[in-house]
C-alpha cells in the first residue's frame, strides 16, 4: 500500500490513484494538519482519501500520529486539505486585521487576545499562535511559502469546480508579497506585518488611540 501523506493537488492525487490501481498498488492520500507541536505529541489531524477498507487496514498507522477521519474516495484527504489551509490562512488574517486595530486603537492587543479567547471567536489559531504575535517571533512552524502553495492548490481546486474564493485569493496575494519581500521562510503568523506595514504600526507600540 502507498500512502501519501503530503500536499498536492486533488487531480494530482486521483491520477497517482488511478494510475497504482492499475498496477495492483492500494493508496491512501493523509495530508495531515497540526503544525510541529502536534507532530512531536503525536496530536496530528489526518484527513484520509480512498477506498474504506484500506484505511481501516492504516488505521493504526495513523493512529500512532494522531486522529485520522476517512473523508472520502481517493482524492478527498487533498480537499479536505486545502479547506483546512483556507480557514487557517483567513483566520490568521483576521486576527492580525484584529490586533492593529484594537492596538492602534490603544488596547493592550494581550487583552484583546484574552478577552476574545472565551468567545465565538476564540479559535486553535489563535490560541496556537498568540506568542508569535504578540512577541512577533516568526520563526518558523509552518512557513509562509509553503502556505501561499497550499491556497495555490485551493484556488486551482475552485477554478475546476467553479467556486469563488475571493477572500482566500487576498489572503494568497498577501503571502505571495511577503514571499516576494523574502519572508516566504518566516512563520505565517507573519501575516500580521502585512497589516502592521499597512496601518503604519506595530502592536503592542504606545500610541494615543482615539482621540
Amino acid at each position: 500500500m502507498l500512502i501519501d501523506m503530503s500536499t498536492i493537488s486533488p487531480l494530482v492525487t486521483k491520477e497517482l490513484a488511478r494510475e497504482a490501481s492499475e498496477r495492483g498498488v492500494k493508496t491512501l492520500d493523509a495530508p495531515v494538519s497540526g503544525g510541529e507541536p502536534k507532530a512531536v505529541s503525536g496530536e496530528l489531524s489526518i484527513m484520509v482519501g480512498g477506498e474504506e477498507q484500506d484505511f481501516e487496514r492504516a488505521k493504526p498507522v495513523f493512529e500512532a500520529m494522531g486522529t485520522p477521519v476517512h473523508v472520502g474516495e481517493a482524492g478527498s484527504g487533498q480537499i479536505v486539505k486545502a479547506c483546512n489551509q483556507i480557514i487557517v490562512g483567513v483566520v490568521l488574517e483576521g486576527v492580525s486585521e484584529a490586533l492593529v486595530l484594537g492596538s492602534k486603537a490603544g488596547v493592550d492587543p494581550a487583552k484583546i487576545i484574552e478577552a476574545v479567547s472565551g468567545g465565538l471567536a476564540g479559535t486553535k489559531v489563535m490560541e496556537q499562535k498568540r506568542d508569535n504575535f504578540l512577541d512577533h517571533d516568526f520563526e518558523p512552524g509552518f512557513r509562509i511559502g509553503l502556505h501561499h502553495k497550499d491556497l495555490g492548490i485551493a484556488l486551482a481546486t475552485a477554478r475546476e469546480v467553479g467556486v469563488p474564493l475571493p477572500v482566500t485569493a487576498l489572503v494568497d496575494q498577501m503571502l505571495q508579497e511577503l514571499t516576494v519581500k523574502g519572508r516566504g521562510d518566516l512563520d505565517h503568523s507573519a501575516l500580521l506585518s502585512v497589516i502592521e506595514d499597512a496601518a503604519g504600526h506595530q502592536i503592542g507600540d504606545k500610541t494615543e488611540g482615539l482621540a
